[in-house]
């Protein structure tokens, strides 16, 4: 039993990353209909900047955490508008293959400025144990678990009750519509790529802190993707969920099967939600093209 409980408690906190990740693919297709392709490497990209204003200001872990945000914003405006406004218009594919191109360019980018080898951040909560009923976690692992619980009472209340959330829904549901409407499509667009860069950079910064910082760390990117086809493609909130359900079958199939079945098991299990429900769990029928 104690074997479980330590793999659960595992399985959380990983989740609760691959859901911050997993919002942020959910966010930019709930408000443009493509895929980012490129999210992994937005946040491996805000985790090195992380690294280096901790390095050069010697701030510590919480004052690091606004900082983290506000790069994370500069990289998703320059991105969406450098990258991803000249392209409105164009078919979904296109812009789709932007993201993959970007990905490319900016895993080269971050082995040119920082190198290839592994580099630890200079920061950190603290490493205590908590123990919470027959789970124990260390403290960075249930930072990771509240803020994914933070962020999501944060996108419920943004989505229901803003008009910049009713604004984003309007233009996902119809472009065309909301346009005649008066919104600015271009500015939901921009919110968009913002909020999931700074998703992006929370759960990186939560990885680099958990981890160590490397260029293959956009590969929790990849790992992440199975929880937004499980959530549902156009639901930030059923991503998040879907995060920690493939977090934990992760680690309780690595801990039970053996280690290969750890990077398979998302996989696995959004082969048989497809087959069911090609929509997700939490998604819309009304989803039409990825």
């Amino acid at each position: 039993m104690t074997y479980l409980f330590a793999l659960t408690a595992a399985g959380l906190a990983t989740g609760a990353i691959y859901g911050l990740v997993a919002i942020g693919f959910a966010i930019v297709f709930k408000a443009t209909r493509v895929i980012n392709f490129a999210q992994g490497e937005m946040m491996m990209l805000n985790s090195y900047l992380a690294y280096t204003i901790a390095v050069h200001s010697g701030v510590g872990f919480w004052a690091l955490v606004p900082l983290v945000i506000m790069t994370s914003i500069l990289v998703g405006l320059v991105i969406e508008f450098l990258l991803i406004r000249p392209m409105i218009g164009e078919s979904p594919i296109s812009i789709v293959m932007m993201t993959v191109g970007l990905a490319v360019c900016l895993r080269s980018l971050v082995v040119l400025i920082w190198g290839s080898e592994p580099l630890v951040l200079p920061v950190s909560p603290g490493d205590a144990v908590i123990k919470l009923g027959g789970l124990r976690f260390y403290s960075t692992q249930l930072i990771a678990i509240a803020c994914l619980a933070l962020v999501v009472i944060g996108f419920f209340i943004f989505y229901r009750h803003t008009r910049a959330g009713l604004a984003m829904r309007a233009a996902s549901s119809n472009e065309t519509v909301a346009l005649l409407m008066g919104i600015d499509v271009r500015r939901i667009y921009a919110l968009a790529w913002v909020l999931a860069a700074v998703t992006g950079g929370l759960a990186g910064l939560l990885i680099s802190t958990i981890y160590e910082l490397g260029p293959d760390m956009y590969a929790f990117g990849l790992r992440a993707f199975p929880a937004v086809i499980l959530g549902g493609l156009d639901s930030a909130i059923g991503s998040a969920v879907s995060g920690v359900i493939v977090g934990i079958l992760e680690n309780l199939g690595e801990g039970y099967i053996g280690k290969g079945i750890k990077e398979v098991a998302g996989f696995i299990v959004i082969l048989i939600v497809l087959m069911v429900r090609p929509y997700g769990l939490f998604g819309t029928r009304e989803v039409e093209r990825v």
